[in-house]
């Protein structure tokens, strides 16, 4: 059997020195390619098919959710790993939905990465038992819906993106979308939260962790 192909998308070098040691005395045989930005993840994913990657949300080129998008987009069969500081439940399924097979916050990552990491291989999901309860407890009504929750995930990729000070033209491109499109997108979102401008969705998405933290210093 050919050695698996792992793509570890992480932008501080000791954390991922410290992933690739735990993968190392796990699979001894795996061939781990590290990236430490989103282009240099995707120019790796035109040269190797990768089975399964670790990844980061906060890049010093992308992050929230247009990371995973434009991974899986190109690699539609990768299995995807998401680490984040970001340990809400409802950005978690927001990732989930769009593709990613787990979702770990990263003060778990050295006790659970690697069973997440063997779950995932294998064909299953994985989340950690904490987060598995709040999205039970949202799906079964025990958590009063809040309004960004009735966005399709279309307009919650550009709200996290506008957050972030984004330009319509810049989301437009990272979207493969035309800027009218998503003109209209953030008008619907405005309407939808109940907001008139940009600085009220940053207090917004701030006030309901949206926001993938920053990592701290390397």
């Amino acid at each position: 059997m050919d050695p698996m192909n792992i793509l570890l998308l992480e932008d501080h070098p000791i954390f991922r020195f410290g992933v690739r040691q735990l993968v190392a005395q796990h699979w001894p045989d795996a061939v781990v390619h590290e990236a430490g930005t989103l282009a240099e993840a995707l120019l790796a994913s035109r040269q190797t098919a990768f089975q399964l990657s670790v990844a980061d949300l906060n890049l010093p080129d992308s992050d929230g959710l247009e990371v995973i998008s434009q991974l899986l987009r190109s690699l539609p069969e990768l299995r995807l790993l998401v680490l984040s500081l970001n340990s809400e439940a409802a950005y978690a399924q927001r990732a989930l939905r769009l593709g990613a097979a787990g979702y770990l916050a990263k003060d778990r990552a050295a006790g659970e990465l690697i069973p997440a990491m063997d779950r995932i291989a294998a064909g299953g999901r994985y989340i950690t038992a904490s987060l598995a309860n709040q999205l039970a407890d949202a799906m079964a009504g025990g958590k009063k819906t809040v309004p960004h929750e009735e966005l399709s995930d279309q307009e919650c990729r550009v709200m996290l993106q506008l957050a972030v000070g984004r330009r319509v033209s810049d989301i437009a491109v990272a979207m493969h979308l035309s800027s009218r499109t998503v003109s209209t997108y953030r008008h619907r979102i405005m309407e939808k939260l109940h907001l008139s401008n940009n600085l009220e969705l940053v207090r917004y998405c701030a006030s309901h962790g949206l926001l993938v933290p920053a990592d701290p210093p390397a």
